[in-house]
Formats: C-alpha cells, structure tokens, sequence
C-alpha cells in the first residue's frame, strides 16, 4: 500500500512524502525541491498554489492501484512502470516529485527485503562491487545567486577537506564553518544564513568570499569548490592560478557548450568542471556534453531525473568517459538521507548536502558516518 502526504521542506514549501507499506515493513522517502534549476530537468508537479495536491493525488490514484500487485524485488522493474505510467520524456504528467518519492521508498524496501543496506543495494543496480571508500565532503560556506539574493554572483563558495576519513573531514567543515562565522560576525555584524545554512553575507566579489574561507580554515589542508550557476562573474583561469581551485560548475550558461569546452581545455587538468544545469543527470545531456568535450565531472541529483534507476544509469554513462561524480542536495531539503546511500552506493567521488549545521543537511552527514563505521 502506497500513501502520500504533504510535508514542509527546509524553504517553507511544500514537498512530498511517500509511506509504502509491505510485508516486512513500512518503507518513507521525501522529494526535494530545487531553487535554482536547469531547463531541461523534470517537471516537479505544482499547484497553481504551489502545493502538491495534484501530486500526492497522482500518487494515490494512478501509481498506487498500477504497482498494488507488483512484486517489489527489482528496482529497473518498477521505475520501467513509473516511467510508462507518466508517458512523457520529463515526468510532465505525473511529476518528478512524485515519481522519484515512490520510486526512492520502493529502492529501500527492496534493500530491506534482500536484508542488505540501501547503499550496498544500490551498489549491486550500479555494478561497482563492494563499497570501500566513501566520497569527499564539499561544504557550502558562503552562498550568493538565486539561494542568497545578497549581491554575490556564485551561488556556492565550498571547501573540500582533503583527509581519508570522512569522520576527519566532517570534523575540519564544522570547525572552518564555526571560525568562518566568527570572522564574518566581527566584520559585517549579524550575518543570514543561506537556503543551504551557508553564510550570505554582502559580499562584492568571489576574490572576496574565497580569501574570508580561506582564512578561517587556518592552514587546513582543503580545497575549493565553486557553483557559479551561469554567472560569468570572474575570469576562472585567475580564480585557479590563484587559490586551490578543485572544481568549477556550471561556469557558463546550460546551452554554453562552446565556452564549457574552452575553459575545460585551459584548467581541465588541474580543476574539474562540472556540468548542472547543463547535464541535469540526463543521459542525452551527458552524452552531448562528452561529444562536445564540455566537462569532466557530473553533478547528480535524483529529482533532475526522477528515478533511481534513471540516476544510476546517469552515473554509469558519465564514469564510463572518466568524468568525477558529485551527488547533489537541493535547496529545498527534507531530513530524507537518500542521497549519502547513493553516493556510497555509486561510488561517488564527492558528496555536497550544503552546510554543516542544518538538520536536512546534517542527516545526510550523520548517514555517512554511520556507514563510514560499518565499512
């Protein structure tokens, strides 16, 4: 039995929650919602009110009755009917917000049934073997764009601490994040906090944001990265030849591939450029960006898509040119930690999940931690 609710996500708005019940347990999932997003990712289901009616009635009256007497032990199985049943290439009709909310409760009853972990579930649908190693964290710091509204082009300012252990680097974002707010509070005063718990302060320049991180870190061993959402804001070869640039996404606008693949041939092989709003963890979308050499790193977000097989499938395509992988929360986040089992279960190469302090972000780092101690 599928039910579906209306919840709030972290911006106030509402969101989904599925409840699926089985034979050997009740299984939950939330979709998340994106602020700032790329025009080719699928539809999330609104009211003309902005809420989900429509959605959770989708849910309930089209989805629920189509998988009542399916079997639940294959995840490709399910979303093949989830996708047949939208008949659409961007989940148009029933949404992805919807879909994906079914589709996650479905993946972790499956795990449960195999009696495995959902990571190691969803490492047997990505076929990479055991996991072993979890991603490197990329904490938001100082966030500007569409997520701040504070006059700051980039949307996200991250550093990515480089020790083994996520543990270790957990402890690292925390303590730069503390001093951080420390250093931004003597020199603006009262300073908000972004849609990711990042700092919004008003700030001009990203050489501005980068050299306040960058002294709060203290002789940390980090790097940085950067979400510049479109915006050309600043010349990236100077940004990299001056601070310890580790990757730049969406440098450009998400039809830029020509300038994508320029700045991919000048930094390409000492900073990654991930593509956004320009992949949208869309298989035809990655396929076009290898073909025009525009990045080599994928950032990837579920509901962009709206499956976990169609995610997987995003993830296996861009491994297979070598592109790094970075799992992706949204502004609009629940306490759903979906997205760390998936990071592991892929084997992502990072994971970003906003800042080290709110609940929504922190249960994805709380998750990895405990997988961390299971490994």
């Amino acid at each position: 039995m599928i039910k579906a609710k209306e919840i709030l996500d972290s911006n106030k708005k509402p969101t989904i929650k599925v409840e699926l019940k089985t034979d050997w347990g009740s299984f939950a999932a939330a979709a998340p919602s994106g602020v700032s997003t790329g025009f080719y990712e699928a539809v999330e289901m609104r009211d003309e009110d902005g809420g989900v009616k429509k959605a959770i009635e989708n849910i309930e009256k089209i989805i629920a009755p189509a998988l009542e007497r399916e079997k639940l032990d294959d995840q490709k199985k399910i979303d093949k009917i989830l996708i047949d049943l939208d008949g659409t290439k961007n989940k148009a009709r029933l949404g992805a917000n919807a879909i994906l909310a079914v589709s996650i409760a479905v993946c972790r009853a499956i795990a449960a049934n195999k009696k495995i972990t959902l990571y190691q579930y969803i490492a047997q649908l990505s076929e990479v073997g055991a996991p072993k190693v979890l991603p490197k964290p990329s904490f938001n710091m100082i966030e500007g764009g569409k997520h701040a509204q504070n006059g700051l082009a980039f949307q996200e300012f991250m550093v990515v601490p480089q020790k083994d252990l996520f543990k270790e680097n957990l402890a690292i974002g925390i303590k730069i994040y503390q001093k951080l707010g420390e250093i931004l509070k003597n020199k603006f005063g009262a300073v908000k906090l972004s849609a990711e718990g990042a700092y919004a302060p008003k700030i001009e320049t990203s050489f501005g944001a980068i050299d306040l991180i960058l002294q709060a870190s203290q002789g940390e061993n980090i790097r940085m990265a950067i979400d510049a959402a479109g915006a050309k804001a600043e010349d990236y070869s100077e940004l990299v030849a001056k601070y310890p640039i580790l990757s730049v996404e969406d440098p450009f606008g998400e039809e830029d591939f020509e300038n994508f693949a320029q700045l991919k041939n000048k930094i390409g092989d000492s900073s990654l450029i991930f593509g956004d709003d320009l992949t949208v963890s869309n298989i035809e979308r990655i396929k076009l960006a290898e073909e025009k050499q525009a990045c080599n790193g994928l950032i990837l977000k579920p509901n962009q898509i709206g499956t976990v097989t169609e995610t997987i499938e995003a993830a296996k395509l861009a491994k297979s040119y070598g592109w790094k992988i970075m799992v992706a929360n949204r502004a609009g986040e629940t306490e759903d930690s979906f997205i760390a089992d998936l990071a592991v279960g892929i084997g992502a190469d990072f994971i970003k999940s906003g800042a080290p302090y709110p609940a929504e972000r922190m249960a994805k780092y709380n998750r990895l931690l405990d997988i961390e101690k299971t490994l």
